[in-house]
């Protein structure tokens, strides 16, 4: 590999570093994005109905959502959402589905919950260890090199984890953070559960396990609360990362990220979990500057990598084209 490489992601899992290859099995960068009380959690097809809000758990989906017209994925799950508005629906069945590495939505969560970072700071120091060292060079996953024994920013190893999806990164956080990645992923559950993430189940913290299953309603909750945290919001809306002491540039893997207000979220595929996305946007909506927050799970799983990343990029692409074109002239109907 050259000294200093713009690396492109691939459409299906994200980049890799060096000898890193595409593996059907493989998690990859997946996106996900919630907030609690934005919806009413449905049962099978259709969105859920009932009074409008932006309320607390339990409020159904907005009444302008009625007069949109949005082109919801016709495989997999999607939910939607405005912040101060509420939920525009909920699509597919809620079932819990693997998300891959949209489970580095949490990861960075917790961490960040653990141990806080001002928006533009450096955060705290981490010394990466031989084993995330190792790592760094599998071919059988998603991964972003780190030197054993170096000095990392907090902030430049979430940025490794989160824009080009590394797993060795996020286990070596994780380790950091909690000692040992079992005892990480109990604090992924438990603040799972005090999110009212009811149908989520973490098993690792990269998104590699296929026993780690969510729905979109509940990454939508996650999402949500996420974003409420400027520093998380920077890193996600990170557009390329440069590894240090490596020479080695990453591209977020969100293709949509700095198209038609999105300012991140996260990207996550694997031939289980198919493509899924998560993402936030930024959209006038009468008057106001408001968060829209989508996720789509779930798409073309089974096939490609490659391909369930392009189905969720393009199903997301067409219900930010159609929220863009028809939410403020709904809003200001109701």
């Amino acid at each position: 590999m050259p000294a200093a490489p713009t690396v492109t992601p691939s459409a299906g899992s994200g980049v890799r570093f060096r000898r890193s290859v595409l593996v059907p099995l493989t998690a990859a960068v997946v996106l996900a994005a919630g907030t609690g009380g934005w919806y009413a959690v449905g049962g099978s097809g259709g969105s859920t109905n009932g009074p409008g809000g932006d309320g607390g758990p339990g409020q159904g989906v907005a009444p302008l959502a009625r007069s949109l017209h949005l082109p919801w994925p016709r495989e997999g799950q999607a939910s939607v959402a405005v912040e101060g508005i509420g939920s525009l629906g909920t699509r597919g069945e809620q079932k819990p589905v693997p998300i891959a590495s949209v489970t580095k939505v949490m990861t960075a969560y917790v961490i960040l919950k653990d141990h806080p970072m001002r928006a533009g700071a450096p955060g705290a120091t981490v010394v990466a260890d031989r084993r995330a060292a190792d790592e760094s060079y599998s071919s059988v996953e998603t991964t972003a090199p780190v030197l054993a024994g170096r000095e990392y920013t907090q902030r430049r190893l979430l940025e490794l984890m989160m824009v080009p999806s590394g797993n060795n990164v996020a286990r070596l956080l994780a380790r950091w953070d909690a000692g040992d990645e079992k005892e990480f992923v109990a604090k992924m559950n438990r603040t799972a559960a005090g999110l009212g993430m009811r149908a989520t189940t973490y098993t690792g913290v990269s998104g590699m396990e296929t026993s780690t299953r969510s729905t979109a309603a509940d990454q939508l909750t996650l999402a949500r609360a996420a974003m409420r945290d400027p520093a998380f919001r920077q890193i996600v809306a990170t557009a390329s990362v440069t590894a240090p002491g490596a020479g080695v540039t990453f591209r977020n893997t969100n293709k949509l990220l700095g198209h038609d207000g999105v300012i991140g979220l996260k990207t996550g595929s694997s031939t289980p979990a198919g493509g899924n996305l998560v993402w936030a946007t930024r959209q006038k909506v009468a008057g106001a500057d408001r968060l829209v927050l989508g996720v789509v799970l779930h798409q073309r799983a089974g096939t490609t990598p490659a391909e369930g990343s392009a189905a969720a990029h393009e199903a997301s692409r067409a219900l930010i084209a159609a929220l863009r074109a028809e939410l403020p002239t709904a809003a200001n109907r109701a």
